[in-house]
């Protein structure tokens, strides 16, 4: 996966396109609620914090570690959140699908399902890779079960593995999806 090419991936629901400097403003107007930071390694519950997550973001793509997105929604023209593809192996043909967070508004909305399936079809179908990963908080019964929703296999949990932007340890919990599960899971889920 080449980190310096700008990978635009959409459908009639979503935009996703390389996360910039530029996005802070929109980023700005849907990013201060706490809760939507609540199971997540980092906060940005205020323009410090949110500064700071964008420039971490932008340098993990510089340093090939992490592709960050801008989430755009196409019904309403805005921006919505953002996630990525990172812990990329080309070796292996494996990469991660997470870092995402949506405003509080576009919670429930499907443009997660939508997000998912644009960098799962990126990553299998495209990149040729054999399996995608998903890591949540153990206690994100919500993420959990988004996961599921959408064909990922949960395959264990690794305690006290993260520390949390508040100081607690986090039992992370693992799902994934193998290029061999794709086609029907793109089928039965997405009806693709």
């Amino acid at each position: 996966m080449d980190f310096s090419e700008n990978i635009v991936l959409q459908n009639d629901t979503v935009l996703l396109r390389p996360l910039m400097e530029g996005d802070y403003e929109d980023l700005k107007n849907i990013a201060f609620n706490p809760d939507i930071w609540k199971y997540n390694v980092t906060s940005a519950v205020n323009e410090q914090e949110l500064k700071k997550w964008m420039d971490d973001s932008i340098e993990a793509r510089k340093n090939q570690l992490r592709y960050p997105f801008t989430i755009e929604s196409k019904r309403t023209n805005k921006v919505v959140g953002s996630t990525s593809i990172g812990n990329i192996s080309l070796t292996d043909k494996r990469a991660e699908i997470g870092w995402t967070w949506l405003g509080s508004g576009f919670h429930g909305t499907g443009i997660n399902k939508q997000c998912k399936f644009l960098l799962l079809q990126h990553l299998i179908d495209v990149l040729n890779f054999e399996r995608v990963e998903f890591k949540t908080d153990l206690l994100n019964i919500k993420s959990r079960r988004a996961l599921k929703n959408i064909g990922a296999t949960e395959e264990g949990i690794l305690r006290s593995h993260t520390l949390m932007h508040d100081g607690r340890r986090r039992d992370t919990i693992y799902f994934s999806i193998l290029i061999s599960e794709w086609l029907t899971i793109k089928k039965k889920i997405f009806g693709k």
